[in-house]
């Protein structure tokens, strides 16, 4: 019967001690070569009753692997046996290199790039905490508990208290300023967020993010698109044209999306801008007046605009690097070609 012979070969396995290569292959020819006893067991498998083909064919596959697994682990185990035995070492060679010279992550590079063009024209930096209450990363900013807006963020919430979140913007960031200062406000927030996405080429479960924030008296929409026409200016070169399109999020009103004129192509048409001469960057907008309601402030003296970016969007613009999971694999070729950045 089928199923003893694959019974006693299984037993015969667990036995089985190889002791040099030669014995290796024999034991490969014995059972996988093309006259192999566990080969021949496959041309027997034909006869097994319809009902429990699926059963014995399993059987089979787990007794082939098994084989297989065996063999090669032993003859790896000789092969590297051999060469260690072999390995001819010249103690008058000079040692391999060392790289004392470490060099900047690309996001710490584009991070740093995006701080100083906003430091140039008066905007601070604020840090915060990454793990944040529901509060200050969603009601204040004008998602209370059940709104849809939230269903737009997949979040992780912190186990021993359902009220914490691991942040998913540094908006909260400018929740806890807008508490603790009166207008005029103008700051930058950069930092670390997370949202329970897929990991992919274009998404990550942890990435960065700028977040800006500017409000005082008569601050209006042309206000917030000098300013990231400022910006893309000088981040992406002098001839960089800029164009807002229409969008929502529940803490600006209105709200637009920004994309830039391609860097690749120039505007003519490419495969990175998919052939629109446009590349998206940044969300922003007017801030909603119930969130300055929501933080204390008069929202019929002031008025404010907020915007946010990714920064790993930015550097893989900048830099033409097409696969996001780059950023976290701490991979040195990769990381050796920022050394002069």
């Amino acid at each position: 019967m089928i199923q003893e012979k694959i019974n006693n070969i299984h037993k015969e396995l667990d036995a089985l001690s190889i002791q040099s290569m030669e014995q290796a292959e024999e034991y490969r020819i014995k059972w996988l070569s093309k006259k192999g006893e566990i080969s021949l067991l496959f041309e027997d498998f034909k006869l097994v009753p319809n009902d429990q083909k699926k059963m014995v064919g399993q059987l089979l596959n787990d007794l082939k692997v098994k084989a297989q697994t065996k063999i090669n682990e032993a003859k790896e185990q000789f092969e590297f046996s051999h060469e260690k035995n072999n390995e001819q070492k010249d103690l008058t060679l000079p040692p391999l290199p060392l790289y004392a010279n470490g060099s900047k992550h690309p996001i710490s590079v584009v991070k740093n790039q995006i701080i100083a063009i906003f430091n140039k024209i008066g905007f601070t930096v604020s840090d915060g905490k990454e793990i944040e209450d529901d509060w200050h990363n969603f009601t204040a900013l004008n998602t209370p508990e059940n709104h849809p807006a939230r269903d737009m963020q997949d979040t992780f919430y912190v186990n021993i208290n359902p009220e914490m979140v691991l942040r998913t913007q540094t908006s909260s960031v400018q929740v806890h300023i807008m508490q603790k200062h009166q207008p005029p406000i103008r700051t930058i927030s950069p930092g670390r967020v997370y949202r329970n996405e897929a990991i992919s080429a274009r998404a990550h479960c942890q990435f960065h993010q700028v977040e800006g924030l500017y409000i005082d008296e008569k601050v209006s929409f042309a206000d917030l698109k000098q300013t990231l026409l400022y910006f893309a200016t000088e981040m992406f070169g002098a001839d960089t044209k800029i164009r807002l399109r229409p969008s929502y999020f529940p803490f600006t009103e209105p709200s637009a999306e920004m994309d830039i004129s391609c860097t690749i192509c120039k505007g003519d048409g490419c495969n990175v801008c998919k052939h629109t001469g446009w590349v998206e960057i940044l969300g922003c907008g007017m801030v909603d007046p119930q969130v300055l309601i929501n933080c204390g402030i008069d929202e019929k003296k002031h008025k404010g605009f907020a915007f946010g970016m990714g920064i790993e969007r930015i550097t893989m613009l900048k830099y033409q690097v097409k696969d996001l999971r780059l950023f976290f694999e701490n991979d040195i070729r990769f990381l050796k070609q920022f050394t002069s950045a």
